[in-house]
């Protein structure tokens, strides 16, 4: 591990593209798995997670093909204009919904690592759940180990799944057993795209309807690209919401048995999650005005956006047109003044990953910002409230944690010191930034971890300072 020290700089300015977005690749390398025939993704981020994620598809069966866009033909894919930096063009031949390799040999489950890739986790059971035969094994890194599975365990166990997992069915490893499945309703306790996710993907081969109801919206990739693959997917919004002025409830519908998925193609957008870091620096280092091309705008990924329009940031969303039925467009920000806000439990689905650098934004916003409704942080690659509590407070923070989130006494920025980011990739680069809005700098350990999700994160940094 590592030790990196960010001094405050001059301004960043310029344009720079983020790298693909993390969950749709991630999604797309298990759906166009899961596919009858042969999948094209333009632009699959390339990066530790999704590496994960693209073995463990080979492992079940999937046959992957990776090259330049000019070797895929055709000219629909020869644009490409405002594509995010660092993605991998590959060609995924799927192995059919109902033929994933299910052991090695004869009573002998397959192992899958998922590396760090929580995602992958909680996704992949889904599918393999539904088999007639097979026995599967998910294991992971040191983090891995601590991140719940009992919320994807429980409802796949009322649909008939064999599942079972150490300490109670709660934590990694999880072995995976073929049942037959039945469509069942289910309220999600807390809003989950990952959970979501994995049981309409249990769904496709479930007897009977599975509906899924999300207390308030979260990401829809999966939902989108299910309806690409020619699946009639249901979403209705409730007229029920979990706070006042909040998002509906939302319903969502797969009608199972399915008997194949059609094979998709898929142009990745750039990450807004991995982009946010470049938004706040430029925010918070006077002087600074970064443009970010080609970065997605899924109304169910720019909570973020809502939050810092609130503390009165200088933002400008230039919306382009959707590509491959994801939105996208530039994101264009500029340093200038904030003021505290309150992030209701209600906003939290729709900004998850993004909550760490609103308490460091928070740090330079003239009042106190208070976010509630965040527990789920609490299970995150780190425990997210108490590590972005202790480091903050490490480099001159006024905050306090709470059960489900934190509130931040700003207006005094930073004074600079040391920053453990505890193997959390989002962690270490928010330590990166605080570093060049501080008084004094901030010396990161471990920022190696960025490369989980962006691993050019460094270097496009530098780029924009050095303008």
């Amino acid at each position: 591990m590592t030790s990196t020290r960010f001094d405050p700089g001059g301004p960043l300015r310029g344009t720079v593209a983020p790298p693909p977005d993390k969950s749709i690749s991630h999604r797309a390398a298990i759906l166009a798995a899961m596919a009858d025939g042969e999948s094209a993704i333009e632009g699959c981020l390339d990066a530790a997670d999704t590496r994960s994620t693209l073995r463990a598809v080979e492992q079940l069966g999937a046959g992957i093909e990776e090259g330049e866009p000019a070797a895929f033909g055709g000219g629909r894919r020869n644009s490409r204009r405002g594509s995010p930096s660092g993605g991998l063009d590959l060609r995924i031949r799927g192995v059919g919904l109902r033929e994933p390799r299910g052991s090695a040999e004869a009573g002998r489950p397959l192992e899958i690592d998922v590396g760090n890739a929580g995602t992958l986790l909680r996704i992949l059971p889904g599918w393999l759940a539904g088999q007639e035969r097979g026995l599967w094994v998910l294991s992971g890194d040191e983090s891995i180990s601590r991140r719940p599975v009992d919320r994807i365990v429980e409802p796949l166990s009322v649909m008939g799944a064999d599942l079972s997992a150490r300490d109670g069915n709660r934590l990694p490893p999880l072995t995976v057993g073929a049942a037959p499945l039945r469509g069942i309703e289910y309220r999600l306790p807390v809003a989950s795209a990952q959970v979501k996710s994995c049981l309409l993907l249990a769904g496709l081969l479930a007897d009977g309807a599975t509906e899924v109801v999300e207390p308030a919206p979260t990401r829809d990739h999966t939902e989108r690209m299910l309806g690409a693959m020619g699946i009639a997917v249901g979403v209705e919004d409730l007229r029920t919401v979990p706070g006042v002025g909040g998002p509906p409830a939302r319903r969502i519908r797969i009608a199972g048995p399915v008997e194949r998925l059609e094979p998709v193609d898929v142009t990745v957008p750039g990450d807004l999650s991995s982009a946010a870091f470049l938004i706040v620096a430029a925010l918070l280092v006077p002087g600074s005005e970064v443009r970010i091309e080609g970065v997605g705008l899924n109304p169910t990924r720019i909570g973020l956006l809502g939050i810092l329009n609130r503390m009165g940031a200088a933002l400008e969303v230039e919306e382009g047109l959707p590509v491959a039925g994801e939105p996208r467009g530039a994101v264009v920000a500029r340093h200038g003044p904030l003021n505290a806000t309150r992030v209701p439990p209600e906003e939290v689905s729709l900004a998850i990953d993004e909550l760490p650098l609103v308490a460091l934004a928070a740090c330079f916003a003239e009042g106190e910002t208070v976010v509630r409704g965040a527990g789920e942080l609490r299970h995150k690659e780190s425990d997210r409230i108490a590590v972005v509590v202790e480091g903050l407070t490490a480099i001159g923070a006024e905050v306090e944690a709470f059960d489900d989130g934190f509130a931040v006494r700003g207006g005094g920025g930073l004074a600079g010191g040391r920053l453990d980011a505890r193997g959390d990739h989002r962690m270490a680069m928010l330590g990166a930034v605080a570093g060049l809005a501080s008084g004094g700098g901030v010396e990161v350990r471990g920022v190696e971890a960025a490369a989980i999700s962006y691993p050019a994160f460094e270097t496009d940094l530098q780029s924009l300072l050095a303008r």
